[in-house]
């Protein structure tokens, strides 16, 4: 009885507990896109990314993403909105544009992004902003408040997506502490 009761639950834990957690976690890969900084893939679900030129959006959308969501400020070197807001327009994409200041985070922009990002429509999303920095934290924010991560390893996930600016990993942690 005791032989068949371990069998049992080896099955069970072979067949259903480890495809079930495979599945909750996925692995960052770093990538090379034309025209996309520091481009890292978490799966089919998200892309957290830096600068992203107008030119790469084909190449987003080929790769299947239905949202591109820009988390850079209009005055920001290098950030041409408009012009990426027409490329995702032509190529069929959703295009977001949450300006998410560095220097003094808004807590109301990453309230608006947390809707976008869990819009069954934007999936799979495509969040960048100059340096993957602030995608990185926004999607530490989101794993927190909507997964019910603990901050060990969405911290780990998001360092893995470029987190590395302490100030902005701080901000998602008091974010997430607000908004129990």
């Amino acid at each position: 009885m005791l032989k068949r009761s371990f069998v049992l639950a080896t099955a069970f834990i072979l067949f259903v507990c480890v495809p079930w957690l495979c599945a909750q976690t996925q692995t960052v890969t770093k990538e090379t896109l034309p025209g996309v900084t520091n481009f890292a893939r978490l799966g089919t679900t998200i892309a957290c990314a830096g600068a992203t030129t107008p030119a790469a959006v084909a190449g987003l959308k080929q790769m299947g993403y239905a949202s591109i969501i820009n988390l850079r400020e209009a005055t920001e070197a290098g950030a041409d909105i408009d012009a990426e807001a027409a490329a995702a327009k032509a190529a069929g994409i959703t295009f977001i544009h949450l300006p998410f200041n560095t220097a003094s985070p808004n807590p109301a922009v990453v309230d608006s992004f947390l809707k976008a990002v869990t819009d069954k429509k934007n999936d799979p999303a495509f969040v960048h902003c100059a340096s993957g920095n602030r995608a990185a934290a926004m999607w530490m924010i989101k794993r927190m408040e909507i997964d019910k991560w603990d901050a060990d390893r969405a911290g780990t996930e998001a360092a893995a997506l470029g987190l590395t600016n302490g100030a902005l990993k701080t901000f998602a942690l008091q974010y997430v502490e607000t908004h129990k």
